[in-house]
């Protein structure tokens, strides 16, 4: 998942950039709001951090083009010291997701970021997904393999459907604990032992195991091209 930090304070920016890269976001950050505006609208990302006090073009005014010029709805959480109901409220009003008055914990911007992007992921993901004879049902949360209904847990159901998402491309461990667990998590047994659960449940009527494990790094459900929806 790509992030994009638009912040003017480099310690701050620095710190959430530490933050959230360990967390498995991959990260960039712009110091100001015309830099900002310019990677926001020739790149892909999952999520903004938007400062509102920004050099060249504040926050607000840059949410305003990126909603309204531009079109984009990619999901903004604001970061800002600017605490009043109406604050709050003009940021809303000029496109704003959700609304962090600082000084903020870090963990609570890594919830309301993985929550902002689970539910934009939401929104245009709730067709059925089909990879292979793997298919997964998102609205329903039914799993079927070669015709077969498949019971899972629902973590490995979370588990599926995000390496289901992605077919062929290997996501990071510490991706998949923040998507599901909401922080990498201390303990790597545990994602490893999801994914047991999950080729398990997949494969007990004999069909081949399409998870990939790229040792040291993360999985990835290995399809090819041709079948992956």
């Amino acid at each position: 998942m790509r992030v994009l930090i638009i912040e003017d304070e480099s310690d701050i920016a620095i710190n959430l950039y530490d933050y959230l890269e360990g967390a498995g976001y991959q990260v960039d950050i712009a110091p100001n709001g015309l830099t900002g505006l310019h990677l926001a609208l020739t790149q892909t990302w999952d999520a903004l951090l938007l400062d509102l006090s920004l050099p060249g073009m504040d926050g607000l005014q840059l949410c305003r083009k990126l909603r309204e010029q531009a079109g984009s709805d990619v999901p903004v959480l604001m970061l800002t010291a600017r605490d009043t109901l109406d604050d709050k409220l003009s940021g809303f009003s000029h496109g704003a997701d959700d609304y962090l008055v600082k000084p903020y914990s870090l963990k609570e911007v890594g919830a309301r970021l993985h929550a902002l992007i689970k539910r934009a992921r939401g929104r245009v993901t709730s067709a059925v997904l089909q990879c292979a004879d793997i298919r997964l049902d998102p609205d329903r949360l039914h799993v079927e393999r070669a015709g077969r209904v498949v019971k899972l847990s629902p973590k490995c159901l979370q588990l599926l459907h995000i390496l289901m998402l992605a077919p062929d491309r290997v996501i990071r461990r510490a991706e998949l604990e923040t998507a599901i667990w909401g922080e990498p998590l201390a303990d790597s047994d545990t994602l490893r032992t999801h994914v047991y659960s999950l080729r398990r449940a997949l494969t007990a009527a004999g069909e081949p195991d399409l998870i990939e494990t790229t040792h040291g790094y993360g999985y990835r459900i290995l399809v090819g091209d041709a079948h992956a929806h």
